[in-house]
């Protein structure tokens, strides 16, 4: 991460004070400060963040899990154009998912994102549930992955 000097002298008081104090709501509220302030001047674009589609949200958050987000980028992006929604992905045969997905590792994310498909379309005519609880019940969600999405 590329930190200005006065971005480096806050993190070092932010680290000092965390380990005196511990995590307090004060050092908390610093802490995001310095992410957001430095986002703001550093933003990175993704093809995921100019979206409010769940379906792509999901695959990108599981396409994270684990993996470079440079690795992503394009994989994300031609995984998408062959499988553009739940019903194209559960349509597809495992197969074609894992040459998709080729380049990510970690195989079983993608059979359980071609499971979580199947399931959407069986359960709820393609529609991804919006309550955590009901999408950590689908194959490969779990706490992080459902509060995102």
């Amino acid at each position: 991460m590329d930190m200005t000097g006065g971005e480096q002298e806050i993190c070092t008081a932010i680290r000092r004070r965390v380990a005196a104090e511990g995590i307090t709501p004060e050092t908390l509220a610093a802490f995001q400060r310095l992410v957001y302030e430095h986002y703001r001047r550093h933003p990175r674009s993704f093809p995921w963040r100019e979206t409010r589609d769940p379906y792509r949200i999901l695959v990108s958050e599981v396409m994270l899990q684990q993996t470079p987000v440079e690795r992503v980028r394009d994989t994300f992006t031609a995984f998408v154009a062959a499988f553009p929604d739940f019903a194209s992905l559960a349509r597809a045969s495992l197969q074609e998912v894992l040459a998709a997905w080729q380049g990510l590792g970690y195989n079983r994310r993608a059979v359980a994102l071609n499971r979580t498909a199947q399931e959407v379309v069986q359960r709820f005519d393609g529609v991804l549930p919006s309550d955590e609880a009901t999408l950590r019940s689908l194959p490969g969600i779990g706490p992080y992955t459902g509060a995102a999405v």
